[in-house]
């Protein structure tokens, strides 16, 4: 499979009709990610942000922050299931109080090995292991305004807030 490199952020994949998810593209996306100063590539299997059902490969590195957010409008649920490495996701009250029964460790480890999210919820990820790559499936098309709705009450991405809040995070898991 060629990959073709749609953004700095993203990859696509050029098959015409089928492609294989093997370790060979985990690794590279694993390496990507390393690469890239935020830490996460995307590697979109969909053709074009206009399908109707994005597929995706999205590797994650620790110390990546995905500022929590949810996708309103329109309505999107969320899918992820683990192919490498270890994955927390957090939910999360509309004022941003921690949903404690919305944490969930994915890892071959505990046997979870996907979550599915329901529209309209607010959610983040933490890679929570070297090369954590998961399979992403959520409705397109892919519009950047109105794709996610941060969180008002989350640190942006980059700032020394977003990093102590991504750390407690982490801890957060790891006392589990």
């Amino acid at each position: 499979m060629v990959l073709e490199r749609k953004s700095s952020l993203a990859t696509r994949s050029s098959h015409a009709r089928i492609a294989g998810i093997d370790m060979n593209l985990i690794r590279v996306k694993a390496a990507d990610a390393r690469a890239n100063p935020r830490l996460r590539e995307i590697h979109c299997l969909h053709y074009d942000d206009t399908e109707l059902l994005h597929r995706m490969l999205n590797a994650i590195q620790p110390g990546s922050y995905v500022r929590p957010h949810r996708h309103q409008d329109p309505p999107k649920a969320e899918a992820f299931i683990l192919l490498n490495g270890c994955l927390g996701v957090l939910t999360f009250s509309d004022d941003g109080e921690l949903d404690e029964n919305g944490l969930v460790l994915l890892s071959h480890e505990s046997g979870v090995l996907g979550v599915d999210i329901r529209e309209h919820i607010w959610h983040t990820i933490v890679a929570l292991a070297p090369d954590t790559v998961v399979f992403e499936v959520k409705p397109g098309p892919y519009e950047r305004p109105s794709d996610k709705d941060f969180a008002a009450w989350a640190p942006e991405e980059g700032t020394p807030e977003a990093e102590q809040l991504l750390a407690s995070w982490e801890d957060l898991f790891r006392r589990r």
